[in-house]
């Protein structure tokens, strides 16, 4: 009943939203007198906060048309290239010859299914454009998949992950973020131990929950205390018509959200009152860049329930991975197998939803991979966002994963040397207003530069980690 009653709030009020709207039309109007007096600016920014707070968000578009190659603008356009009932395989295709695009990587970025779409990662795309062929995990929101589709857990997740990987035939990178850091770990180890030649190059996790033993945040603590089946009494509920997955268990998008809003609500209720004295004062840039931040983080994605409750239960509760425990389909998951997949992970020092540590517990695992062959990127005083977007990821954290990309790929002679995005280098915030900094932790964050662990840095510039 839970979904039923929020799609009821929803309709009833659809009409005090379109009320809100019309009489924001009415004072943002050149030819109203009132439009430019304090009366008018302020009932006006309400009307805006009010609707944005109550409507419901969209899955937003990629909106890559071009990026630069070479300090060429070059056009991009979006293919299909694999698509599953739960996923599609999104190709960003960029407009050079054959032989220029073949000469770059191929990057398999595997997007977080955990409430937010692939878009989310929109920064990341853009920053790994200009030196490599990216493609992404586009996950479908679950209420949108029939129930004759049938399930999805962390079985399936993995077996389309070594699918994915399949049609790259071994020519791919795959980076991880986040949540996926698990299922590809374990999808690389299966390829791996059954010496797959379709073995991806490198894999590259970041703010993966490989180990949530370590540093244990928030989120670490609340799974654990309160255990799978607190989880699945009051979390799960089924889609309502008029769905296309209607009957179908879910952990909606909504409910996430609020979970996770709530745990820093002072925060979010500043960024939307700072929205209001934007658009009082006339700060257009400043609003404008709430609306494109909350546009994108208020949209989200039910997730299938046995998926949710399969994470909660194999990563959260039981730690399954680093205690030797992962299975798939009964066959257990053994990292240890991994050999030659170059391993690169990444973390932020005030990522307080993965924890310090969580990530880099990957190496500890794969005791069969060479020293040569690991990475370990730390990023002292960057947040769980930064790590994969925002301006020291383009300035910092993307170069390097393009190093280590260069790395361990066969064209490692043919690859072009190109600014890793056409964005710019790092700088502060304008008017020191980044509301990613709010969503995306429970404590301040910075964007300072990420530093390699003491071994790599010894050892040159071929990659290593410290043990």
């Amino acid at each position: 009943m839970l979904y039923h009653w929020y799609e009821m709030s929803h309709v009833a009020l659809k009409p005090a939203r379109a009320v809100a709207e019309s009489v924001r039309y009415l004072f943002d109007s050149p030819l109203n007198p009132l439009a430019h007096t304090p009366m008018g600016r302020h009932a006006s920014a309400a009307c805006e906060v009010f609707e944005r707070t109550t409507r419901r968000y969209d899955k937003p578009v990629f909106g890559i048309g071009q990026t630069e190659v070479g300090r060429r603008n070059v056009a991009v356009t979006e293919q299909r290239v694999w698509e599953r009932p739960f996923c599609r395989l999104v190709h960003f295709h960029r407009d050079l010859p054959a032989e220029e695009r073949e000469a770059d990587p191929k990057v398999l970025l595997v997007a977080p299914m955990s409430g937010h779409f692939a878009t989310l990662l929109r920064g990341t795309v853009e920053a790994l454009l200009p030196n490599h062929e990216v493609y992404i995990t586009d996950w479908q929101d679950a209420c949108a998949v029939p129930l004759s589709a049938g399930a999805f857990g962390l079985d399936d997740y993995i077996d389309y992950v070594r699918d994915m990987l399949q049609f790259f035939r071994g020519d791919v990178h795959v980076f991880a973020v986040c949540q996926p850091a698990v299922p590809v770990l374990s999808a690389v180890s299966l390829m791996e131990e059954d010496d797959d030649p379709a073995t991806p190059l490198s894999a590259i996790l970041a703010g993966g929950p490989i180990d949530t033993r370590v540093s244990p945040t928030t989120v670490n603590r609340v799974a654990v205390e309160r255990g799978t089946e607190w989880f699945r009494r009051n979390v799960i509920t089924n889609v309502p018509w008029p769905h296309d997955g209607v009957g179908r268990q879910v952990y909606p998008g909504f409910l996430q959200l609020s979970g996770f809003m709530s745990m820093n609500l002072d925060r979010h209720a500043n960024a939307h009152k700072d929205l209001f004295m934007h658009l009082v004062h006339g700060d257009g840039d400043s609003a404008e860049k709430h609306r494109t931040f909350y546009d994108e983080y208020l949209a989200v994605m039910d997730l299938a329930a046995e998926f949710y409750l399969d994470t909660i239960e194999r990563v959260f509760v039981r730690h399954a991975l680093p205690l030797g425990a992962m299975t798939h389909r009964g066959r257990r998951v053994d990292p240890g197998a991994i050999r030659r997949t170059a391993l690169m992970t990444i973390e932020g020092g005030k990522d307080d939803i993965t924890g310090l540590g969580q990530c880099r517990a990957a190496h500890d695992l794969c005791t069969r991979l060479p020293a040569g062959r690991r990475l370990h990127l730390e990023c002292p005083e960057v947040g769980h966002y930064g790590i994969f977007n925002g301006s020291r990821f383009r300035a910092e954290i993307a170069p390097a994963v393009a190093q280590f990309v260069r790395t361990f790929d066969p064209r490692a002679e043919m690859i072009p040397t190109r600014p890793a995005a056409s964005r710019g280098a790092a700088g502060p915030v304008a008017g020191n207003y980044d509301p990613a900094s709010v969503a995306f932790t429970f404590a301040p964050a910075n964007d300072v530069a990420p530093v390699e662990s003491e071994a790599a840095a010894a050892s040159g510039p071929g990659p290593n980690v410290e043990r």
